[in-house]
C-alpha cells in the first residue's frame, strides 16, 4: 500500500494546511493509503511525499488541496 507523508512548517503555522491535505486523502483514498502521516519542521517547509518520493514542493509549487490530490491519484 502507499503512504504518504506531508512534513510542514511549525513556526510559520502551517499545520492547518497540512491537516486540510491529510483530510483530503483520507476521505478520497482512506481504504488505498497505508497512512497519511504529518512531520514538523521548520524554515518554511511544506513537502508532500509519496512512498517517499516529493509530489510537491512549496518553494516549486503553488499550493492546491486539488491538485495535491490529483497527484496522488496518479501514484496510486
Amino acid at each position: 500500500m502507499t503512504s504518504v507523508e506531508i512534513e510542514y512548517c511549525v513556526p510559520c503555522g502551517f499545520l492547518e494546511r497540512a491537516q486540510a491535505v491529510q483530510y483530503a486523502l483520507l476521505q478520497s483514498f482512506g481504504d488505498r493509503l497505508e497512512a497519511v502521516t504529518l512531520r514538523t519542521g521548520d524554515h518554511g517547509v511544506f513537502v508532500v511525499r509519496v512512498d517517499g518520493e516529493v509530489v510537491f514542493d512549496k518553494a516549486d509549487d503553488e499550493f492546491d488541496v486539488d491538485g495535491l490530490v490529483r497527484t496522488v491519484r496518479d501514484r496510486l
